[in-house]
């Protein structure tokens, strides 16, 4: 689940495991390398750094050191600390996210539709008209009275179509949710899928939505000066590959897709806050962190390198340097990237007249990178898991059909508000339970695809509906006999029957037409 079922806790100076439902306020709590915070609480000894994705939606994971606060589901990295609960049980942050989702997902009244009115009043009418039919042709019958009242009013039922109206909605839905599996939409209820076309506001997640959601290299930029790059990067390689910040885990995988081969380092030192120290057995010294470190350590820093670092951090990527004691070597810039089909996937959007926000619980300069980046004007940054609630709710309130996307449990209450609410494929299961809609690639280009499937599938309902009242408006004064004063025409039974069966084939062969529809 997203909390562990047991925690460790220090009592008496020895560790001790107890069951999450036992944990009380004030106990203090080990958490090791890799696992789940189970409650809410302060740390008290050690640090490290933790994975708060699930809640802020910060892709990258966040130092924690004495005094700093920690959450229930977060995931530690590297490190190990201790620290005191606050808040257990029910009062956790996570707890209370989901409580919010769950209160959400409750107050959504199911939607009467008219047309199981419609049906559910259509057999006793019938049954009215086919007595009365009877009742008026013993009245007016003459000789045959009894025979043509019985004709007609037999006639009257048989081609009568509740069917064909009973058919209309759920053919249309069954093969809208087939096409849009087909098509890497899976859809959960029909309410989405019939809302789809409404949709005039889309609000989108920044992290594992817009972007990849991990932080990877995106630039790389070396000392013109150097004569053997590769030397370097093994050596890059090797102090990386010790360094427990979650930023090294993206420099190591880099220089690994180039087969760079690891060097030999013989000392590491970690300077909390600013970077790490290594050295080689010959004695040479080098450096990775920020710029603090290196003005600290009076590394010189090329001009040209110096303004590109500059640049990039305006780009809201993190900006990394190498160097050694003399001068810098290399700086390397991380961020999440972008997915290549997020931004003609807004532009898609936009053009179908739709409204496109962000939001994100990542710094608001990072958020006004990646709007400018991919076309939206509309965006938000520092956004708590409420707060995304929330502007659903305010967007409603100005009679918008909002669509929320979002792949994470802080996205989960604002999918759980929203009209349509559509989750990524590669996202929490808290997310895809709350949605209605799942795309499996995670490609944003779904969207506009799943907005023009909601279409094309109302469009054929509308028809199945149009068809299937019109047979019945028409076909029942046909079989009742209103024709018969004019030019003698009684309906048989037998082609009243092969009628209605044919309404019944009509609205299932218009349905199946979207199956051919390419999206």
């Amino acid at each position: 689940g997203l909390q562990p079922k047991t925690l460790k806790i220090i009592e008496n100076g020895e560790e001790k495991e107890i069951p999450i439902s036992a944990v009380q306020v004030g106990q203090t709590i080990l958490v090791r390398p890799g696992e789940k915070i189970p409650v809410d609480g302060e740390v008290s000894k050690g640090s490290s750094y933790v994975d708060e994705s699930m809640i802020t939606g910060e892709p990258v994971p966040v130092q924690k050191s004495q005094g700093e606060k920690v959450f229930a589901g977060t995931v530690n990295q590297k490190g190990s600390f201790q620290f005191t609960a606050e808040k257990v049980g029910g009062e956790t942050l996570l707890s209370q996210i989901i409580k919010m989702v769950q209160q959400a997902q409750g107050s959504k009244a199911p939607v009467q539709k008219l047309v199981d009115k419609i049906a559910g009043i259509f057999v006793p009418v019938v049954l009215g008209i086919s007595i009365v039919t009877f009742i008026v042709w013993m009245s007016v019958g003459g000789d045959n009275a009894f025979s043509q009242a019985l004709l007609t009013s037999v006639a009257v039922l048989v081609i009568a179509c509740p069917c064909a109206l009973g058919l209309a909605t759920p053919t249309a839905i069954m093969v809208g949710i087939g096409k849009g599996a087909e098509n890497n939409i899976l859809i959960k209820d029909a309410e989405s899928l019939e809302l789809g076309h409404k949709v005039n506001a889309v609000i989108l997640d920044k992290t594992g939505t817009i972007t990849e959601g991990k932080p990877l290299v995106t630039d790389i930029l070396w000392n013109d000066k150097l004569e053997n790059q590769n030397e370097y990067k093994e050596i890059l390689l090797a102090i990386e590959g010790q360094s427990e910040h979650p930023l090294a885990e993206a420099v190591v995988n880099h220089l690994k897709e180039e087969n760079i081969e690891q060097a030999e380092i013989t000392s590491f030192e970690s300077i909390t806050g600013k970077g790490v120290k290594a050295q080689q057995q010959n004695g040479s010294k080098y450096y990775v962190g920020n710029h603090k470190l290196m003005v600290e350590k009076n590394i010189q820093i090329e001009t040209t390198l110096m303004q590109t670092a500059e640049s990039l951090e305006e780009k809201a990527k993190t900006v990394i340097f190498f160097g050694n004691e003399n001068q810098v070597l290399a700086i390397l810039a991380i961020a999440d990237k972008i997915k290549e089909t997020s931004k003609k996937a807004i532009a898609m959007l936009q053009e179908r007249g739709i409204e496109v926000y962000m939001l994100t619980g990542d710094n608001s300069k990072t958020a006004l990178a990646v709007a400018n980046q991919v076309g939206i004007t509309n965006y938000q940054g520092e956004v708590m898991p409420s707060d995304k609630a929330a502007f659903v709710e305010k967007l409603q309130a100005d009679g918008k059909i909002v669509a929320m996307v979002g792949d994470g449990i802080n996205d989960s209450h604002a999918l759980a508000q929203a009209n349509v609410s559509i989750a990524m494929g590669k996202g929490s299961d808290i997310a895809m339970d709350v949605a209605k809609m799942t795309l499996i690639t995670s490609d944003l280009q779904s969207i506009p695809k799943a907005l023009e499937l909601s279409k094309r599938t109302v469009l054929g309902i509308r028809q199945n509906l149009f068809w299937a009242f019109i047979y019945n408006i028409i076909g029942i004064p046909i079989a009742a006999g209103v024709l018969y004063p004019v030019n003698g025409f009684l309906l048989d039974p037998m082609i009243a029957g092969a009628a209605m069966a044919f309404s019944s084939v009509s609205v299932v062969a218009n349905s199946l037409r979207l199956k051919r529809v390419k999206l």
